[in-house]
């Protein structure tokens, strides 16, 4: 019989005055994380207090003077909004009158996992590092706007990802930091008794145990795995310390916990989904546990994988073979014996399953795995789609190469959480309130071309200043430590100016992305900087892995290059690189830049935020650049030539960069007499962007076709 589970919902504050007393259950849902008007709220009790708090509601409601909130308690104006804010949280919470009942009514009892190493949801949650996880906490926003019946899987990192500190020199230096669970919007789940709810998974000589928290994401559960409890030894509270270690043991011990740990943490939970979605293959052992479940209950290891693929999705985000995780062999026979035993598999059949030839001998691939046990596979762009299908063809050396099981499903961007609120409000002014109940639909966007183009500018000019205040008080904040050199501070930004034309760079820092290629002609983009007339900012920011040597390097030359005197503080990084710097970024810079080697870039996603908010993108055709890119919302870099060499590649996309600045970005941009007015040459191109690019990327359209292309055919068995 399953053991009754509760919720031990937390209050942040016990003194909170009844009349706003609900604050304390907003806070403990992440609705609020897109809401402008939740934020609001939140921020009225104590600006300066709510952003020394990174924007978390528990802490503030915690920090916040009692006399504060008696007077928000009594300040009419404050009371019509908390009371229209409950009154709409109440009517979304309780609708079921939602996009996936109305489209698939009869679908709402066949529910959806979806495991994934991180999830990026709000800065004040720091458990990401990058891409991936923010893809995660789009993924899950999107599907409570559209009532899917979906719960997660995945970790609660006590010390989160890490904390970046750029030296006088460049270097990166990185830091750790422990997270307050009490801090957090997570609920701890209990038994009758008072006892936490436990998982179990066995590691070589020992079984390790798993708490369950779960973190409320409007309409969706998030259930997430921490080990850092008595239960296990010093060593095993480490599996969820941090992310992405590489130690190979560690690694594994973690992929065995998401994978195995998140099928029993649905049992324990008394969820049998329908559905099971591997978000890249770290958690590609779920297929295993639940063949095993099968076997187990009777089947043949042949049977439990055919019900094992029908029900499985995955979705592969890397284009390059040594991005996947791979294990050695002899890892594999310490950590999977007693599995292959109960599967009915000999050792060899087991190692077939995911056995991959490498120059350093046989591979356990992960990818592989996931592929071999799931009948619905997708990249993350058209372009990524071709890439997978010849990247995995030798599984499949039977089909050509059209012919591999793998479609795309290109990426999206959550709305509501990366549009600037002002923005907001002119869309919904001009386009009609529809555009948020449908913000896939082009036809709502058509209305972009009704905005007055003085409209626009100046919501444009206002995102600008945000960007400007938050770096000079950034700065101002690091200058006032007294541990930085002055040429720190120029680094950070002070010397820009707020009618200039401005590009943004922010993403992480591997190799391929080529954070350097703005840099390739120096003395040309020198002169650039340094146009009297029109001149040019760029706004760098992102981490290196803490392991990858040769992005710190990459890092350190854009960082030496920054304090040359000769930029005339033109060219700044933002260190620490999060999601509230990255807001900052995509609703205030006026173009932003991508520059990966194609075709390296699986799809991106910031680039997409940006262009909601009016920049316009200059990138790369690579990842959803290639299908976003029409010749009159933004400009591309390079072409879709292939090359000999890396070295001939970046000279030709540096050229066309440089070219590209001169001959088209900077001179449509300042072809006006007047800051305030708006440039007649950018403006048809801006209002392109947006109604182009804002449906086609929204995850609304992405979370759609994941529901008609795989959730439905998965959970149908089709």
């Amino acid at each position: 019989m399953q053991k009754k589970i509760y919720e031990r919902v937390p209050v942040a504050n016990p003194e909170l005055p009844e009349r706003i007393g609900r604050l304390n259950e907003l806070a403990y849902n992440l609705w609020w994380a897109w809401n402008p008007e939740a934020l609001y709220l939140y921020r009225r009790l104590n600006k300066t207090l709510w952003d020394n708090v990174q924007h978390n509601p528990i802490i503030m409601l915690q920090q916040v003077p009692l006399a504060t909130l008696k007077k928000a308690s009594e300040d009419p104006e404050y009371l019509r909004s908390y009371d229209k804010l409950m009154a709409d949280f109440d009517a979304y919470m309780s609708d079921t009158n939602t996009w996936f009942n109305k489209n698939y009514p009869n679908h709402g009892n066949k529910s959806i996992a979806y495991l994934s190493f991180e999830f990026g949801l709000h800065e004040s949650i720091p458990a990401y590092a990058g891409g991936l996880g923010i893809l995660a906490g789009d993924h899950l926003k999107e599907s409570s706007d559209m009532g899917l019946p979906l719960n997660a899987i995945g970790f609660i990192y006590n010390q989160g990802y890490f904390v970046q500190k750029i030296s006088e020199d460049g270097w990166q230096e990185t830091s750790n930091f422990y997270l307050d669970f009490h801090k957090l919007p997570i609920i701890p789940l209990q038994y009758e008794d008072g006892s936490k709810v436990l998982v179990s998974v066995s590691l070589p000589g020992r079984d390790i145990y798993a708490q369950i928290w779960k973190m409320q994401v409007g309409r969706i559960s998030l259930y997430l795995l921490d080990t850092t409890i008595p239960e296990n030894s010093s060593y095993d509270q480490q599996l969820t310390a941090k992310l992405y270690t590489a130690d190979l043991e560690t690694r594994i011990s973690q992929e065995i916990l998401l994978g195995i740990g998140g099928v029993r943490a649905m049992r324990t939970l008394g969820i049998d989904p329908a559905v099971w979605h591997m978000n890249e293959g770290h958690a590609a052992f779920l297929s295993l546990e639940r063949c095993r479940e099968m076997v187990e209950a009777g089947k043949t290891f042949e049977e439990a994988a055919a019900i094992v693929r029908k029900s499985d999705v995955f979705t592969t985000h890397t284009p390059v073979p040594a991005g996947n995780d791979k294990f050695p062999v002899w890892l594999i026979e310490k950590y999977f014996a007693p599995m292959w035993q109960k599967l009915g598999l000999s050792r060899d059949q087991f190692i077939d399953l995911a056995k991959e030839g490498t120059e350093w001998g046989e591979q356990f691939t992960m990818p592989i795995l996931a592929l071999k046990l799931s009948e619905h596979n997708n990249g993350v762009s058209a372009l990524h789609g071709v890439v997978s299908r010849k990247m995995w063809h030798f599984l499949w050396p039977e089909r050509s190469v059209d012919e591999v099981p793998i479609t795309s499903i290109t990426n999206g961007v959550h709305s509501f959480s990366w549009l600037s609120r002002r923005m907001g409000l002119v869309f919904d002014e001009y386009l009609g309130e529809d555009w948020r109940v449908n913000p896939d639909d082009p036809k709502n966007w058509e209305k972009v071309d009704s905005i007055p183009d003085f409209v626009l500018w100046d919501v444009r000019r206002h995102q600008k200043r945000m960007l400007n205040n938050y770096i000079t008080r950034a700065a101002r904040k690091a200058w006032l430590t007294g541990n930085v050199h002055p040429v720190q501070i120029i680094a950070g930004g002070v010397m820009l100016e707020p009618d200039a034309l401005t590009i943004g760079f922010a993403r992480r820092f591997p190799t391929y992305k080529r954070g350097y290629l703005v840099l390739r002609d120096y003395e040309r983009l020198i002169r650039l900087l340094n146009d009297t007339d029109r001149p040019v900012q760029i706004i760098f920011s992102g981490k290196a892995h803490p392991a990858d040597e040769p992005g710190k390097l990459i890092v350190q030359q854009l960082y030496r290059a920054i304090k040359d005197h000769r930029t005339g503080g033109r060219m700044v990084f933002l260190e620490d690189y999060n999601m509230n710097i990255a807001r900052y970024l995509v609703q205030g810079v006026d173009v932003w830049m991508n520059t990966p080697r194609r075709p390296n870039e699986a799809s991106g996603t910031s680039g997409m935020k940006a262009a909601m908010n009016g920049a316009l993108n200059f990138s790369v055709l690579d990842g959803w650049w290639a299908e976003g890119y029409n010749g009159m919302n933004g400009w591309a870099i390079g072409t879709e030539a292939e090359y000999e060499s890396n070295d001939a590649q970046d000279d030709a996309d540096a050229l066309s960069l440089y070219e590209t600045l001169e001959n088209e970005i900077i001179p449509k941009y300042y072809n006006r007499n007047d800051p305030a007015a708006p440039s007649p040459d950018w403006m048809p191109m801006m209002k392109n962007a947006i109604k182009t690019l804002s449906p086609m990327f929204s995850t609304r359209r992405m979370v759609s076709e994941y529901v008609r292309k795989m959730y439905v055919p998965a959970a149908n068995n089709d």
